[in-house]
């Protein structure tokens, strides 16, 4: 491995090689190699693309089409908690935007953005199966927290200081 200026970590580059080896030169492995490299950094900069196509034997633009394609997959850095705030049916008429409104303003970023201090990402999404909580939102795919109400959101949000 020959150093380089890519902004990549000497030893993220080693970790990401040892994912690499049991798919090197196995196109058929981009889906499990891109989820393990970004579970590994986070997200998916384009040194970690170019290490994968390098590695798999594949294009780095067919890594970044799949990059792209799934929702899963991000090419910017995360937040340590990811808010998912549901505009499903049930929540968008209960009030989706309110929600989205609050935490704007309360994060100072908008769906799709990471806060500065890196601590939280706030995304949209189409379901989180919490009808009966609308409006609602998740927070690191596992709390649910519903019947939001703007005056709530402050106190949710300090739980994930």
């Amino acid at each position: 491995m020959v150093a380089c200026n890519c902004g990549c970590d000497d030893e993220l580059t080693k970790q990401l090689d040892k994912i690499i080896d049991p798919y090197r030169g196995n196109p058929g492995g981009l889906i499990q190699v891109l989820t393990k490299a970004q579970n590994l950094v986070g997200y998916l900069p384009k040194w970690v693309q170019i290490q994968i196509a390098e590695g798999l034997g594949v294009s780095l633009q067919e890594v970044f089409g799949v990059i792209t394609f799934y929702a899963f997959f991000s090419l910017i850095p995360r937040g340590r908690h990811k808010i998912s705030v549901c505009a499903g049916t049930a929540c968008y008429v209960k009030g989706t935007k309110m929600v989205l409104k609050t935490l704007r303003e309360l994060l100072d970023i908008k769906p799709g953005q990471t806060t500065p201090d890196s601590r939280f990402t706030l995304e949209q999404v189409r379901c989180i199966g919490a009808c009966g909580l609308a409006p609602a939102m998740i927070i690191d795919g596992k709390d649910v927290h519903g019947r939001l109400e703007p005056e709530i959101i402050p106190g949710v949000l300090e739980q994930y200081a």
